[in-house]
């Protein structure tokens, strides 16, 4: 038995050392190659490190700060457009006794129920006849396909898990259905939609296969410059730009973290 404890703990030990090196070590390389000037087959490591690539991603004329600029300013306007769309439609599904309420919420879904690429083409195709290829407009619209599921099934779970005491003690006490919306209920249910907010960025942020088709090559954003250098062989660059795409998603999911909490997640779906 004091043989088996040993192994047991030895068993955990590498399980543990494995799913580190499967979570870091892509991690790692990226740092490798983001400072490697020199990099040279088979060595195991670079020959030559430096900082010439980063100020080449960060020059002012370069490319990738413009892409970057170009990827957020996508991604804002997603944000604005998905909750136009999921602050109503979440609070009639959670308060509504809509018919084919579980249709609705599935049809949201739609977008991930498929393989992106024939999705995309086609939607390529529909939005060619309509002259919105090559379009910020139609790059937005294609990130709000995706981004709806997350905005409309987070802000329905947000409204459902608002006590309905607290909006009829508003109503009782004179308060118009609007007024309660706003003063009440919006505040209430404010922290999950921040939080399906800053996933629909994430969202946008990091989509490539719809800007692609969509948007390129007139509309450049930092995924696609992404795979354009590592097309080209330039995976200094690429993996760069793959850091920068890191570093709003590690800040933003501690944010959601802070502010999606375990009542309004147990709401989606029901």
């Amino acid at each position: 038995m004091s043989l088996a404890i040993p192994g047991r703990w030895m068993l955990r030990a590498v399980l543990l050392g494995l799913l580190a090196y499967a979570i870091f070590g892509p991690l790692g390389n990226l740092l490798l190659w983001s400072f490697a000037e020199a990099w040279f087959w088979p060595n195991k490591l670079p020959s030559q490190y430096g900082f010439r690539f980063w100020e080449y991603v960060f020059r002012p004329t370069g490319k990738a700060m413009e892409a970057l600029s170009m990827s957020i300013f996508i991604a804002v306007l997603t944000v604005v457009l998905s909750l136009l769309v999921a602050i109503p439609a979440g609070y009639a599904l959670a308060r509504g006794r809509l018919p084919w309420r579980s249709l609705i919420m599935l049809a949201f879904l739609l977008p991930q129920a498929f393989p992106s690429l024939p999705v995309y083409i086609n939607i390529a195709r529909i939005f060619y006849e309509f002259g919105l290829n090559g379009t910020v407009l139609g790059v937005v619209l294609v990130h709000t396909s995706h981004g709806l599921v997350f905005a409309v099934w987070i802000a329905t779970a947000a409204f459902a898990s608002i006590d309905l005491e607290l909006e009829q003690a508003a109503r009782n006490i004179g308060a118009s259905a609007l007024r309660t919306f706003f003063t009440v209920t919006l505040p209430l249910a404010m922290p999950g939609l921040i939080a399906s907010a800053i996933f629909v960025f994430l969202e946008s942020l990091d989509e490539f296969t719809g800007s692609y088709f969509v948007g390129a090559p007139e509309v450049r954003t930092l995924p696609l410059e992404m795979f354009t250098a590592s097309m080209g062989g330039n995976y200094q660059i690429s993996s760069i730009t793959a850091l920068i795409l890191l570093v709003p998603s590690i800040a933003f999911m501690l944010v959601v973290e802070r502010f999606l909490k375990g009542d309004v997640l147990a709401k989606v779906g029901a």
